[in-house]
């Protein structure tokens, strides 16, 4: 169909149609009547073609238009033309609209799209999962109705997101949600939120560890700048004092010792490493060494240590095997009562191997089992104690465990004792 279509073309289809008649109706001696009936055809004849765009454009399901003479046959041919192009742009903001949704999901942060009035236009999955919306069933709701939050409330209507926002989530209390909003047309919004959770469990944990080696050396250092400027005046310091002095001095600076090299033990286990088994540990001989410095430190509380040592070797890090099994025996030892007993046991269980200290010491309530292997951590909360330590060493037998695929098991009642354990996977048994 030409394209050309224009008004001069319209006038002389025009002209050519009343031509015929106006010759007629000249010849007969009646033009006017003759072109009154040629006019009202042509009006007939458009009203018919009128009627039948009407039906095809409401009723007809053909995307194809009715064929059509004349100036009719532009206008199908025009409104086709447009609707085929409209079709065209529709998949194409669908199919766009679509990668915008999918590379929405593959998002780590929760995304929703709201106007300015705060009614909910989009979200994808991880902000139904944060927030509990359920798009697009809530889709027209206000956000304020959907997450009730005062400090959310307040944000939204103060309209100044300059700086981000974080409130608990909705369906899961323990999760943290940071929530930044940003304008990307005149009248809708885009809201990111992220799981700031773990962030902030970090950042309590780094406060709390600064605050607990800060508190941890003090004590030390007090007690040698209270012996040292009392020795600054060594003439009248009597010798049996002056003797005690150095003796305190000396047991405080090892305590330091101790606590600094347990902080760097357990640095170097955290660092990232590839947890490839090449070394074969003899357990039960490491286990003989370790019973052997267990009874010199049972010596004075007359504890009687017994040994179940089945000849099973594994591979592992046979330094981080040694700190973990001599943590658990030393607080065993640390925590024993005068004349108590302890069981070591090594033994297959299961195709894997287990590694069991069992005492019948005053036991542990169930309220600290839990935090056991924080940082710092002691069930005794008298940090001078002389049974206490430095609360570091079930954290590194925690991290030597983490790179053998285990974990720490305890089981422990108040008045029944306490039984600390864990099992290597058969995997890392040397078959014999």
């Amino acid at each position: 169909m030409d394209r050309d279509y224009s008004n001069l073309l319209a006038l002389r289809g025009l002209v050519l149609y009343l031509l015929p008649f106006i010759i007629v109706g000249w010849l007969i001696g009646y033009l006017w009547p003759v072109l009154t009936i040629a006019l009202t055809g042509l009006i007939v004849w458009h009203y018919y073609y009128q009627q039948r765009l009407t039906r095809w454009l409401w009723k007809s399901r053909n995307l194809l238009p009715p064929t059509a003479p004349g100036s009719w046959g532009y206008i199908y041919d025009g409104i086709y033309r447009n609707q085929r192009r409209s079709q065209s742009r529709r998949r194409s903001l669908a199919k766009l609209l679509r990668r915008f949704r999918e590379a929405s999901e593959a998002l780590p942060d929760a995304a929703i799209v709201f106007r300015s009035d705060g009614s909910l236009l989009w979200s994808n999955k991880l902000a139904q999962f944060y927030f509990g919306l359920r798009w697009p069933e809530d889709a027209g709701m206000r956000l304020s109705n959907l997450i009730r939050y005062p400090e959310f409330f307040a944000y939204l209507n103060n309209g100044d997101f300059s700086e981000a926002l974080t409130i608990p989530s909705p369906m899961r209390e323990s999760l943290d949600i940071e929530i930044r909003v940003m304008p990307y047309s005149d009248d809708q919004f885009l809201l990111v939120a992220r799981d700031v959770t773990q962030g902030k469990q970090l950042d309590t944990m780094r406060r709390d560890f600064v605050a607990n080696v800060s508190h941890e050396l003090k004590t030390p250092l007090t007690v040698l700048q209270g012996y040292l400027e009392m020795l600054t005046d060594v003439e009248n310091v009597p010798p049996a004092m002056a003797q005690r002095a150095v003796d305190q001095m000396q047991q405080q600076s090892d305590r330091m010792k101790n606590l600094v090299d347990q902080l760097l033990q357990l640095s170097r286990m955290e660092t990232p490493s590839h947890d490839v088994f090449e070394q074969v540990v003899d357990v039960p001989a490491l286990i003989e060494e370790l019973r052997l410095e267990g009874e010199k430190l049972a010596t004075d509380k007359q504890l009687t240590l017994t040994v179940d040592v089945e000849p099973i070797k594994v591979y592992g890090k046979g330094d981080q095997l040694r700190s973990a099994m001599q943590n658990l025996i030393t607080n065993a030892v640390r925590y024993t009562n005068a004349g108590g007993q302890i069981r070591i046991t090594w033994r297959e269980v299961n195709n894997e191997v287990e590694f069991s200290v069992e005492d019948d010491g005053p036991g542990i309530d169930s309220d600290h089992l839990p935090r056991l292997t924080e940082r710092f951590y002691r069930v005794d909360p008298d940090r001078n104690s002389d049974s206490g330590g430095t609360g570091l060493g079930l954290s590194i037998v925690k991290q030597a465990l983490q790179h053998h695929n285990s974990h720490l098991e305890v089981n422990s009642k108040p008045g029944l004792g306490s039984r600390f354990w864990f099992r290597m996977p058969a995997g890392l048994v040397v078959d014999s």
